[in-house]
């Protein structure tokens, strides 16, 4: 048999969990013993085979011998292949799947090596492996020959594999029929090759379809009850028809992520929403086009919604922070999770109470329906008072010297030195010969001595109506 061109699964698997690179066990797995070799032997002590196995960005290109992927991954749940050369879907990757499968049919094997003891087994499967590796030995078979091998598969991830001139047939997709959650980023995969994975994977509960160059949504002839989660961020869904397909296939669906699709409004009625997404608990709208209110309102139309993520969409742009987070929630009675964080109920009251003011100066035609909603679960409010919470800049105080009385305005950011400077052609005193008492209007204490010439003003508490008395030192 001719030797592929790149490199096969079963050599990578090779290569990275040796002894040599992966000598120590870590969490769940399983570890193949293998017994003092002879001096020379490039074998050690155990093969650790996780049951999670990353194999990402280590251009493999095939699968190699199915036998030998059965042997050693029929324990393995998690897969992940991302990043990698395969692009054929059952040549490449159902083989890997069906190769986990404990089967035991080796050519040339013992015919009584089922028999053999567990570790005389294993050691007979490690050595083959290896020396199949060094001799080049390996199957061109790709995508469906890896998956099909691996009866315990739950997580898969092919993003960035060159799928998308590569149709999944669906006697070749029965081979990741236990996998729950498939990760098809970046892949390309055409909605025909979706279309066969919903049909033949029963259990599938969460999907990725992230970076795919999607413009439009192609509907399945029949509909995957069983999917939970639907990634689909980074396309160019602007259409809200297109959306309204994904309803249609996914009737469950708990969670859909649309971030990064330019979807410019929902048109769809509230009673449609309610009958095509009956289940949605959270949505993600993160940069959208969302650009008015009545699009933020109709989210209140799916019946079990909790959560929204509505972060970098037109409609909010001109609002401060402050604004963005408690009109939204305002908006939207149901959510307990806005933007990630939990709404607690303090701030719902908050919010909600915000949003009658911001619209109460408002004409009763700009006013939205939510409003008076709002007005009758806590009555009309007043505005709130401004306060004005800057420090005082001045005040009029008045400054006695001997006989006399004089009120002035003075400056609180300055020094009491300048002060004494400012004063010095009101009381006729150099300012070495001068000394400053102030007199707080309210202070049960007296005046006090302004001693210290660095001093600030402001520090001092003076307000309009206080007193400041000039005496000269004496000698």
């Amino acid at each position: 048999m001719d030797q592929p061109s790149g490199r096969s699964f079963m050599q990578v698997l090779c290569e990275k969990y040796s002894p040599e690179n992966f000598p120590y066990r870590r969490g769940p797995g399983m570890g193949v013993h293998v017994p003092a070799t002879p001096q020379g032997s490039p074998m050690k002590d155990r093969l650790n085979l996780p049951s999670v196995l990353v194999l990402n960005s280590c251009g493999i290109t095939c699968a190699g011998d199915e036998n030998e992927i059965a042997a050693f991954c029929a324990h393995v749940f998690e897969l992940d292949l991302s990043d990698n050369k395969l692009e054929d879907w059952h040549e490449q990757l159902s083989n890997i799947c069906d190769a986990i499968n404990p089967v035991w049919h080796f050519t040339p094997v013992p015919c009584d090596l089922q028999s053999w003891p567990v570790g005389e087994k294993s050691v007979f499967l490690f050595y083959f492996i290896m020396q199949s590796a060094a001799t080049g030995i390996s199957g061109t078979k790709k995508v469906s020959k890896i998956v099909s091998n691996v009866p315990h598969l739950e997580f898969l991830n092919l993003s960035s594999n060159p799928l998308s001139l590569s149709v999944l047939e669906r006697s070749c997709a029965g081979s990741f029929a236990g996998v729950r959650k498939l990760v098809l980023n970046n892949s390309k995969a055409s909605w025909e090759t979706v279309h066969t994975i919903l049909q033949e994977l029963p259990d599938l509960e969460e999907l990725f379809l992230c970076l795919n160059d999607y413009e439009t949504v192609s509907c399945s002839p029949v509909c995957c009850q069983s999917l939970k989660l639907l990634h689909i961020t980074d396309n160019n869904l602007q259409d809200w028809t297109e959306i309204r397909k994904l309803g249609i296939m996914f009737p469950s669906l708990d969670t859909l992520i649309l971030a990064n699709n330019n979807l410019t409004t929902i048109e769809e009625s509230e009673d449609s929403l309610a009958r095509l997404f009956p289940n949605l608990r959270s949505i993600n709208l993160h940069k959208s086009g969302l650009h008015c209110w009545e699009d933020i309102d109709k989210l209140n139309s799916f019946p079990k919604l909790e959560e929204v993520k509505l972060l970098g969409i037109p409609l909010l742009q001109s609002y401060t922070t402050e604004e963005r987070r408690k009109l939204l929630i305002a908006r939207l009675p149901s959510i307990t999770k806005l933007n990630g964080s939990i709404v607690a109920d303090g701030e719902r009251e908050d919010s909600e109470r915000f949003f009658i003011r911001y619209y109460m100066e408002l004409p009763e035609e700009e006013v939205p329906f939510r409003y008076h909603e709002l007005v009758t679960k806590y009555g009309k409010l007043e505005p709130l008072a401004v306060v004005d919470l800057r420090p005082q800049s001045s005040a009029k105080v008045e400054v006695h010297f001997q006989d006399k009385v004089e009120e002035m305005s003075i400056r609180l950011d300055q020094t009491v030195a300048e002060l004494k400077k400012h004063l010095k052609t009101v009381v006729q005193l150099s300012t070495s010969n001068m000394l400053l008492f102030y007199l707080d209007q309210e202070a049960p204490f007296g005046p006090e001595e302004m001693k210290y010439s660095s001093r600030a003003l402001h520090s001092y508490g003076i307000r309009d109506g206080d007193k400041i008395y000039v005496e000269p030192r004496m000698k």
